[in-house]
């Protein structure tokens, strides 16, 4: 299916920068980066992976699960992944005053590398669970539906120069893992398991898929 193969080549990207965010962010507080790419870090996030990128999973993806596969929008994984893109769009729209200019006191030190350090971690382990759990399993459902291949639309001006930016950014911050985050595949590695979610099991099968489970394990 393109548009889940293009999105999942967007994760790539997206990794990459925060990777790059946390170096600026260590240099910002340094005194050793330049403010004006903390316009074009947050301008990457905004943009690129919010506007292009979440809105075509939330808008095309997540609609056709609704409308086609007839999963619920209102709870379970759909609902989950909404929940931490408009979680995570609100840390953003935290960090960018900060991202933008130079800490000013100490406390804007700390809480600057702390939203970042919270925002690179959800996000880290938001994209390790689409591509692991949602993606796979979503289009598997829209198959068995009929649905071969979902619609998609190109980048606007600002979403482009966006991406463009982000790039180009990963040339003068290369990007760093963080050792301290555990990340992994499936539903028990996700943050919202347990929390906004019992795991896409429990939440999409159907009676039949319980039944067959039942049957491989006779």
């Amino acid at each position: 299916m393109k548009l889940i193969d293009a999105l999942q080549d967007e994760h790539v990207l997206i990794e990459q920068v925060l990777g790059s965010l946390r170096v600026y962010v260590d240099r910002l507080v340094d005194g050793a980066a330049d403010p004006v790419d903390g316009r074009r870090f947050a301008a990457f996030f905004t943009e690129f992976a919010g506007h292009f990128h979440h809105d075509r999973e939330e808008g095309v993806f997540f609609e056709a699960l609704v409308t086609e596969a007839e999963l619920p929008g209102d709870r379970g994984p759909l609902y989950a992944v909404a929940h931490e893109h408009a979680e995570m769009g609100g840390w953003l729209r935290e960090m960018t005053p900060l991202l933008e200019q130079r800490p000013q006191s100490e406390d804007d030190r700390v809480r600057l590398q702390a939203l970042a350090t919270r925002y690179s971690h959800a996000l880290w382990r938001h994209i390790d669970a689409e591509n692991s759990v949602l993606y796979p399993e979503g289009a598997e459902r829209l198959y068995r539906c009929g649905v071969r291949e979902l619609s998609d639309r190109p980048m606007n001006d600002a979403e482009a120069a966006a991406r463009e930016d982000g790039a180009a950014l990963l040339l003068v911050y290369p990007p760093v893992e963080d050792s301290t985050l555990t990340r992994g595949d499936g539903c028990f590695m996700c943050r919202a398991y347990g929390e906004t979610c019992d795991g896409f099991e429990a939440e999409w099968w159907t009676e039949h898929e319980w039944e067959d489970e039942g049957d491989l394990s006779d």
